[in-house]
Parts: structure tokens; C-alpha cells; sequence
């Protein structure tokens, strides 16, 4: 197989269940040895568009190729794949060593080589100690390990993950995504993950693709993804975002000018975005974290908003502000709690200014 060649092409494929199209004519390609995100809200399509690539549900249109092989109509069997589902799925009543064993001894694989291949996995998963025990004495988080030693030791091409981390606690879930891209660095093969937790496929993924009903909305890198969405949707659904309504009025001197509903008028760096035409109906966005909270004016240069705080939302490491502004709207800004007091440095009632670069400003056209 040629490297740069995609390890999985999905050309045009649609999803049909009777009147409900769930996947939408959705083309992508998915590198070699690549951690792939499937990213997107409840009902958007991408644990149906998982299914098809593991042959567990059949296109209604378009076509699936695998390591440049055709498998649309090819059963799961006899794919170079392996899935590994939200519940683990492993057998109550078999130790860890016949858990993994067991899709080995049922292709026949022969009865030398299935012991080495086990304990190969179990070394991959770091479970070698855990060979003799059964699922109910193993903690959340091995179990899952199970499950991927017992995908991993079929030597697939590409590992199918559908939510492998939902069913697990905040702390735990967090050591598995690090646990997961060690282990996909070892392995060396594509990691396909679906999810809709937006920070584990913005901290696992090398690209990440954001699903809205049954579409792909963007394809990018995470940072590329969160610093630079492409419409609305992936602005708001990636991270936590300030959007507001707005209409371009004029492109001169350099600044694109947009009058923007219940905030005003920004004049914005032309070099920075794709300068809409005037009458152009934009959405003009920035992320809470971009936003410095002032007492006094701030520096000339940055955009400048005047507000009353109405809500501090404390979450340990950070604070979130919400402040009501003159025009009406409400914005949000992120303040570090960089030292230890008790004492909150803004409180609901305070009249504050909020300012951010204007080169932090996204102007989104969909």
C-alpha cells in the first residue's frame, strides 16, 4: 500500500432507516496510524457512520474502501477491523486471559500461536498480572482494557471505538484518553474513536471531524479546529464561545466594520478574516478566555465593552464572569484563580469593562 494513500476512503455514502436520513452523503478520508475523532451531538450520525465502517450496518448510497479494497458490501468478519463498544462487552464467566483468547479461537487460529498473541495484548493493555481473573473483580477501567487487549490481539488495521470512555468517572476517564494515545503510539495502527465529548477528542485526536445531522461541518486539527471554526455550529459546539448577530456595514481602511446587534460597531483587521461584502449578515464570535475583565478603560486598541457582572460561576482552577452589557447582551469571560483567598476578585453587581484583541475575533459567514 502506498503511505500517503488513506487507510479508509468514505466516498458519498448515505444512511438511510426508512424517512430518517441519519448519515448524509459524507466523503472523507482517514490517514494511516492517524487517531481520528468522530466528533458531534447525540443523533448527528457518527456512531452510524462508525457501524458502517465495521460492516454492522450496510450503506443505503456510496461506497467504503479499507487499505484501498472495496468493502461496502463485505461482512464483519471479514473486515481488517475491530470495534470496541461503549459497554466493553466482555464474558461475565471468563477469566481475562479467555476474554481475549476468544476471537482468536473462533477464526481457529492455532492453538500454538493463541497463547503468545494473548499475553502480547496483555502486555500492550498493561494487564499481564490480571490474566486469571474474572470481570467482576477488575475495576472500570481494566475491564475496558480488556476489551481493547481482546480487539487488539485480531492485529486489526484500523480499532473502531464507540464511546469506549462514557461509562467511566471524571478522574479515570481522563487517565484512559492518556492511556488510549500510548497505546496508539505503540500499536502503530488508526484509532477511530466516536464521541461527543468535545475535550477528550480535542486532547486525543490528531483530527478531529465535527458531525451535524448526519454532515460533516469541519475536518481539522484540534487547535486548528478550536481556534478557527468555519461556521457557527462547530463555533458553539467546540469549546465555550461568545457569539453574537451581526451585518457588515463597510470594508475601508484596512477594517472590515460590522455594526453587531446589541454590542455595536467593531472595526476588525481585514487581514485576518475573509472580508464579507457590506450587508453581508455575519456571526462575530470570541472565546471567553481571550477576554481580559478590567476596572478602569482598558488600552486603546483593543475592543472595548462596558458591563455589569451578573453571575460568577467558580470552578476551581478558573472563574466564569457573565456580564450583561450596555446594548443588552450577555458575555462571558474566563478569570484564573491565580491565588489562594477566599475572597473573589468580582462579584455579581460589579460595572466592569471587558476588552480583547481584535485579532482574537472570528467573523463567521454560515
Amino acid at each position: 500500500m502506498n503511505e500517503t494513500a488513506p487507510i479508509i476512503s468514505i466516498r458519498g455514502v448515505t444512511k438511510r432507516f426508512g424517512p430518517v436520513t441519519a448519515v448524509d452523503d459524507v466523503s472523507l478520508d482517514i490517514r494511516p496510524n492517524e487517531f481520528f475523532a468522530l466528533l458531534g451531538p447525540s443523533g448527528c450520525g457518527k456512531t452510524t457512520l462508525l457501524r458502517m465502517l465495521a460492516g454492522l450496518e450496510v450503506p443505503s448510497a456510496g461506497a467504503i474502501l479499507i487499505d484501498g479494497h472495496d468493502v461496502t458490501g463485505v461482512p464483519p468478519n471479514r473486515r481488517p477491523v475491530n470495534m470496541v463498544f461503549q459497554s466493553y462487552a466482555v464474558f461475565p464467566h471468563m477469566s481475562v486471559f479467555d476474554n481475549v483468547a476468544y476471537g482468536l479461537r473462533v477464526v481457529k487460529t492455532p492453538a500454538g500461536e493463541i497463547e503468545p498473541r494473548v499475553r502480547e495484548a496483555l502486555a500492550m493493555t498493561q494487564l499481564e498480572g490480571l490474566a486469571a481473573r474474572k470481570p467482576d473483580q477488575l475495576s472500570g477501567g481494566q475491564r475496558q482494557r480488556v476489551a481493547l487487549a481482546r480487539a487488539l490481539v485480531k492485529r486489526p488495521k484500523v480499532l473502531l471505538l464507540d464511546e469506549p470512555l462514557s461509562a467511566l468517572d471524571a478522574k479515570l476517564r481522563e487517565a484512559m484518553q492518556l492511556e488510549l494515545v500510548r497505546l496508539q503510539h505503540s500499536v502503530g495502527i488508526t484509532f477511530i474513536i466516536v464521541t461527543h465529548d468535545q475535550n477528550e477528542a480535542l486532547s486525543m485526536a490528531n483530527r478531529i471531524a465535527v458531525m451535524e445531522a448526519g454532515q460533516i461541518r469541519q475536518v481539522a486539527r484540534p487547535a486548528e479546529l478550536y481556534e478557527y471554526p468555519n461556521c457557527r455550529f462547530v463555533a458553539d459546539f467546540i469549546g465555550k464561545m461568545n457569539l453574537f448577530e451581526g451585518r457588515v456595514v463597510a470594508c475601508e481602511d484596512a477594517r472590515v466594520h460590522i455594526e453587531v446587534k446589541g454590542v455595536g460597531r467593531l472595526a476588525l483587521p481585514a487581514d485576518q478574516i475573509v472580508a464579507p461584502a457590506p450587508g453581508s449578515e455575519v456571526g462575530v464570535a470570541v472565546r471567553p478566555e481571550k477576554i481580559r475583565l478590567h476596572r478602569e478603560p482598558a488600552p486603546e486598541g483593543r475592543v472595548r465593552l462596558r458591563g455589569r457582572v451578573s453571575e460568577v460561576a467558580y470552578f476551581g482552577d478558573a472563574s466564569h464572569v457573565y456580564l450583561v452589557l450596555e446594548g443588552g447582551p450577555k458575555i462571558s469571560a474566563n478569570l484564573q484563580n491565580e491565588a489562594r483567598t477566599a475572597v473573589p476578585g468580582v462579584v455579581a453587581g460589579d460595572e466592569l469593562w471587558c476588552s480583547w484583541d481584535p485579532n482574537d475575533t472570528l467573523v463567521l459567514t454560515r
